[in-house]
């Protein structure tokens, strides 16, 4: 059950911030203080989405950057895990808290609902955490907002959409072309939205052997680079299959923090910086186009 502290104010909104179909929705409303939103979303589940958006989110934050964490993955809130945090945000009032994690500030249902039981919402629930997660948390100032987007083309999504302009988005892919099926299918709901793409990553690219160092394409390789070439969006990189990587979100210990001379982290602070060349682009008006790590 979710907290006192925090389902009083939430259940007095439910009915408030409920939509129907037919309803003219709200024009989307700018996060004061906030200078990028970036949504990080997948076509399909276990392609390392919430793993790469903890990492970016963290990655920034080492180059200097203020950010913010928004768990918007409400049916499988995984970001206090990889975070290694646990505590229970306050509310102020009309106000939220954010739990400070790794020099993040980070908000998630799974602050809230702890534990294995699950949240069986409809989607005008769903609408209304995500507007009280955006609206209603004291986020102060930021260079950047990142949101981890459940899988898929859903409520979420669009509801998130609905409530703030974002500066972007990028859609992860494994390599394979089941993944890559569905990643299609969230560039073009992006691009049905209206939203700037900020581009493609490819996650568990390869696997280097730690015994001879030979690199094994475990889910194919290259998969993600050509859906980007094919629809003229940048490709922001190829992350390894890093069993390191695994590791160090199941136990609360990000692979960044490792720093950037890392070799569990440079493959993750290259697509961050990235990430940053294309936010520029897109802020200053550029058109899109592929990006090379060199």
């Amino acid at each position: 059950m979710l907290s006192a502290r925090f389902s009083l104010p939430y259940n007095q909104r439910m009915s408030a911030h409920s939509h129907h179909p037919g309803e003219q929705q709200p024009t989307p409303q700018p996060l004061s203080g906030v200078n990028a939103i970036i949504a990080v979303g997948s076509g399909k589940g276990g392609v390392g989405k919430t793993t790469l958006a903890v990492n970016l989110a963290i990655a920034l934050s080492t180059m200097g950057y203020k950010v913010g964490l928004l768990d918007g993955d409400v049916y499988g809130p995984n970001v206090p895990l990889m975070l290694g945090a646990n505590e229970q945000p306050k509310v102020t009032g009309e106000k939220i808290a954010p739990i400070n994690s790794h020099g993040l500030k980070v908000i998630s249902v799974g602050f809230l609902n702890p534990g294995d039981k699950p949240l069986i919402w409809r989607g005008p629930m769903l609408h209304s955490i995500i507007r009280q997660f955006l609206g209603s948390v004291e986020w102060g100032l930021l260079d950047y907002l990142v949101i981890d987007l459940p899988p898929g083309t859903g409520d979420v999504a669009l509801s998130l959409i609905q409530t703030v302009p974002l500066t972007g988005a990028i859609v992860v892919s494994t390599p394979s072309d089941v993944a890559l099926q569905d990643a299609r299918k969230a560039i073009e709901m992006f691009r049905q939205m209206k939203v700037d793409i900020v581009g493609m990553v490819e996650n568990m690219s390869y696997f280097v052997c730690p015994h001879c160092q030979h690199e094994v394409d475990i889910f194919s390789r290259g998969g993600a680079e050509k859906t980007a070439k094919q629809f003229d969006i940048a490709f922001l990189g190829s992350v390894e299959l890093d069993p390191e990587i695994r590791k160090s979100g199941d136990s609360g210990v990000p692979s960044v923090l490792q720093g950037e001379d890392s070799p569990h982290a440079k493959s993750l602070f290259a697509f961050a910086r990235n990430v940053v060349a294309r936010v520029e682009e897109i802020k200053a008006g550029s058109s899109e186009g592929v990006i090379q790590i060199q």
